[in-house]
């Protein structure tokens, strides 16, 4: 009896043993857990989720940094040999009237401004139609002066060529009855062409107009004798075209506001344009109504003679070929594969993105803080920035006429061959989200119909939003641009951007993509890909940050500047300092033409003052480090600056929230 008992209470004894070691090895499993997943969160998805890391860091080099190699090459478009002073006595007066997009505009207004200087004429202030053909814009603002201001254009090119508001009143009524030679030069006529037939109509006639609709009226490419006229194009684009001072207020408001959260940001610019896809043929890139509307547009193009090819050809192929632009799902990847984490702070520019806020949805999962004008600006500022406008009457919906039963019964039997669809019962109203969208024409016509008076307004509104994405893309700390040198024969926003930021600060971090390297990566289907040597995403490493320099300008020097030299302002706009040891060697293409390298050496007043200004900078910085860094480590990229109801929407609603408010369809 007793042994039993012992028995029992050993077996009781194990028991509560093996209770308390279960008890103690789940908790050392729960404890050790707990300690993975934070080690996780804080190490091993550093990459994603960091902490605000400072200037100094390698990550923020590799990152924001500057691009050593560029780092030599300073801003210099001043004059570098004899350059005359005008004046008053020469052949006469040129005026013009320009046609096209914001990027349009510019690049013809420095062709304009560098033809004045070589036929010795007066320039009177050229004609923006996008803003003169809009009925009712603020009457404060004449074609020129509603994007650009005036005084500042004419003051700047003093010494280069005289400029006037317009034409003498002797000579505005005979300008009215067209008695005045018309020129409707191509972007690639050449100096010889003004030297030979438009001089001599000059100097007979006093007054000549031009009409611009390529986005310029002179080739890009200039024989060496004529580099002082390159330089004056860069002095027109770089240093005389200012905003007018609402659109500057607003534009380094913008980009206050981008950087008040206390890290860098990113502009990213789709590119995505009908006209553009219309002319590579990615319409089957999209889905629903878009492909029917980059489809028509094709064949618009196809009647007016500016494709010569098949209306339907393969869009995958001439994504391959690199002739459609990276999606923006895509550059999502692409800045991942990069490092740039999920919080990084996007500026989405460009006015229009061809299938609205849906395209970019892919992006927006990916990285959250994405934004642009809209979302940085409130509708009262942006109402300001146009100022005051006749109302004009909203385009109403018309119903379509009732047809009769005999002309339905006709039409059913012209349809074409079985089987096809049964008709509508003829009862069934027609909805008015049917026929009322701006793409509801495409449903029942084949003909697009006529601009509307808000059609042309809203045109000239969008000159001032890419003025607005200019100022913010130029300064932003990382430019990547979604579809460059498209090919199309004309300047692009983002080559504009891209030539602006290497002319202004050359090492600032312009990525330079082969879209065309970018869809063999994104199509490879190697089942080696883990292995170092073809590791994905160090192959996308390794082609975005080549693009950043050397071999990125020796590839925009070939395909941009062929098209638009303010893409591409290397070597004749710029110098480089001394005493950088990766001063490069003149890199020349198969024709002999300098693609990179060969700059002038700075002049000496030039180095001082660098010299000065670096010394100044770097002080402050480390001053800054010093003063920051007991709590940076503290500080989450995330975190958003208390809101403030009179500065933005974007400042007081989270990104979160103004997704929800997003209209796919807009």
């Amino acid at each position: 009896m007793i042994f039993k008992s012992k028995i029992k209470w050993a077996a009781l004894l194990g028991l509560v043993f093996s209770l308390f070691s279960l008890l103690v090895h789940l908790l050392l499993a729960n404890y050790s857990t707990a300690e993975l997943v934070q080690y996780n969160a804080m190490v091993g998805l550093a990459e994603d989720f960091t902490p605000k890391f400072g200037r100094e860091s390698i990550r923020y080099r590799k990152l924001w940094g500057a691009v050593k190699p560029l780092e030599s090459l300073q801003p210099y478009a001043n004059p570098r040999s004899r350059y005359p002073v005008p004046n008053d006595q020469n052949n006469g007066f040129i005026y013009a009237k320009i046609f096209g997009r914001f990027e349009k505009i510019r690049s013809s207004i420095c062709d304009l401004v560098t033809i004045s200087r070589l036929l010795n004429a007066t320039l009177v202030i050229p004609e923006i139609q996008d803003s003169t053909r809009s009925k009712g814009i603020s009457s404060k603002f004449k074609s020129f002066s509603y994007l650009y201001n005036e005084e500042q254009f004419i003051a700047a090119l003093t010494n280069d060529v005289i400029i006037v508001k317009s034409l003498p009143d002797s000579l505005k009524e005979a300008r009215k009855r067209k008695e005045f030679p018309l020129f409707k030069p191509k972007s690639s006529a050449s100096p010889s062409f003004y030297i030979k037939e438009v001089l001599p109509e000059l100097k007979r006639r006093m007054v000549i107009g031009l009409v611009l609709n390529d986005g310029g009226c002179l080739q890009s490419i200039l024989p060496p004798s004529l580099a002082e006229y390159q330089r004056l194009r860069c002095r027109v684009a770089f240093h005389a075209l200012h905003f007018r001072p609402e659109i500057q207020a607003l534009g380094h408001q913008i980009v206050e506001r981008l950087r008040v959260w206390g890290q860098p940001y990113l502009a990213f610019h789709p590119g995505i344009v009908r006209d553009t896809l219309a002319y590579h043929g990615c319409a089957e890139l999209f889905q629903d109504v878009h492909t029917e509307l980059i489809q028509h547009r094709r064949k618009q193009m196809m009647k007016e003679g500016i494709i010569n090819e098949k209306l339907s050809v393969d869009s995958h192929v001439r994504k391959i070929n690199g002739s459609c632009p990276l999606m923006p799902e895509e550059v999502g990847l692409l800045l991942r594969a990069m490092g740039y984490p999920p919080n990084t702070i996007i500026y989405v520019a460009g006015s229009e993105v061809f299938g609205g806020q849906r395209v970019l949805i892919p992006l927006r999962a990916m990285y959250v803080n994405l934004v642009d004008q809209t979302s940085l600006c409130s509708k009262q500022e942006l109402s300001d920035l146009i100022g005051p406008e006749t109302p004009l009457p909203q385009d109403t919906f018309h119903f379509p006429q009732a047809k009769s039963e005999k002309q339905l019964i006709e039409e059913w039997k012209k349809a074409g061959p079985r089987p096809r669809p049964l008709p509508p019962p003829p009862d069934r109203p027609i909805y008015r989200h049917e026929k009322e969208g701006w793409y509801g024409w495409i449903a029942e016509s084949d003909k697009e119909p006529d601009p509307s008076p808000m059609d042309f307004r809203m045109q000239a509104h969008r000159l001032l939003w890419d003025a607005l994405d200019y100022i913010v893309s130029v300064e932003a700390d990382a430019f990547f641009p979604g579809f460059n040198n498209d090919g199309s024969g004309g300047p692009d926003f983002a080559g504009l951007v891209m030539g602006h930021r290497l002319y202004e600060m050359a090492s600032a971090r312009t990525y330079r993509p082969d879209r065309k390297v970018l869809s063999q990566l994104f199509n490879s289907t190697s089942d080696h890909m883990y292995y170092p040597k073809l590791n994905w995403t160090i192959s996308v490493r390794e082609h975005l940050n080549k693009s950043l320099g050397e071999d990125g300008l020796v590839r925009e020097s070939n395909l941009s500047k062929q098209i638009s030299f303010l893409s591409h302002p290397l070597p004749e706009c710029s110098c480089r300092t001394p005493g950088f040891a990766d001063i490069p060697n003149p890199v020349r293409g198969i024709d002999g033409q300098l693609l990179y390298g060969g700059e002038d050496e700075c002049p000496k007043w030039m180095e001082h003052g660098l010299a000065t200004v670096s010394l100044k900078a770097g002080s402050a910085q480390e001053s800054k480090v010093d003063e920051k860094d007991s709590t940076e480590d503290d500080t989450d990229l995330d975190e958003l600056p208390e809101s403030d109801d009179n500065v933005s929407r974007m400042d007081s609603t989270p990104p979160s929230e103004q997704d929800e408010e997003m209209d796919p369809d807009d």
